[in-house]
């Protein structure tokens, strides 16, 4: 797997926002798995939440994007996985936390509610922003273990 590989997948909602995504990463050198869906008949988005987290468990991928009409649906489903830490985000400033504080490694964005611009904000500063590790870690530790 390379450092900058890409999981990514979406709803009927969000499929034309992820081909503006896709289009983004590919140019920034990314490589990324698309893995749909593709057309703007309905289908449902636990499947492809699903799909990316096995992705990133599975290890063909450091980390992933889920894009849904509100990117609720998605942000459920994939947090479902222990290994998965996947955050909605609304602005840079979530998107960098997000990664700061709570390393995580799928991030969701709501297609009807983010302008393209602030989602491919939010889509650079989630790829470029590190985990600070520190105080945080031990917190980051009990997300996998809540028992």
């Amino acid at each position: 797997m390379s450092a900058k590989t890409i999981a990514i997948a979406a709803d009927h909602g969000g499929v034309d926002l992820k081909a503006l995504i896709v289009a983004q990463l590919s140019e920034q050198s990314y490589e990324v798995l698309d893995l749909g869906t593709d057309g703007s008949a309905s289908v449902d988005y636990p499947d492809y939440a699903y799909a990316v987290c096995k992705t990133i468990i599975d290890g063909k991928a450091e980390s992933g994007i889920l894009v849904c009409g509100s990117g609720i649906g998605m942000s459920i489903a994939a947090n479902r996985y222990p290994e998965i830490r996947a955050a909605l985000v609304h602005d840079r400033l979530s998107a960098e936390l997000c990664r700061q504080h709570n390393n995580a490694n799928v991030l969701c964005l709501g297609a009807r509610l983010l302008g393209v611009a602030v989602a491919q904000d939010c889509v650079n500063a989630f790829v470029s922003t590190a985990f600070e590790g520190g105080r945080h870690q031990g917190r980051i530790d009990k997300l996998s273990s809540p028992e």
